[in-house]
């Protein structure tokens, strides 16, 4: 019994490809990339965080829950 061949299928065309990107595929990674500059070449701005995260609260309050 013999088994059914597959042709290749033709290969696609370059012609009728449209490679052009949109306008926000190059803005956005340009946006967040002097974002992140701006950020970096003013730490002034920046300000550590002061007393205990919020994360601590809850994990406290949840201790507290459960011993109970």
């Amino acid at each position: 019994m013999s088994a059914p061949t597959h042709t290749r299928p033709h290969p696609a065309t370059r012609a009728g490809a449209d490679s052009r990107l949109p306008w926000w595929a190059l803005a956005l990674p340009t946006l967040a990339f002097v974002a992140l500059l701006v950020l970096i070449l003013n730490p002034s701005d920046a300000q550590a965080a002061t007393g205990d995260p919020l994360i601590t609260h809850l994990f406290e309050r949840v201790r507290q829950l459960t011993a109970r």
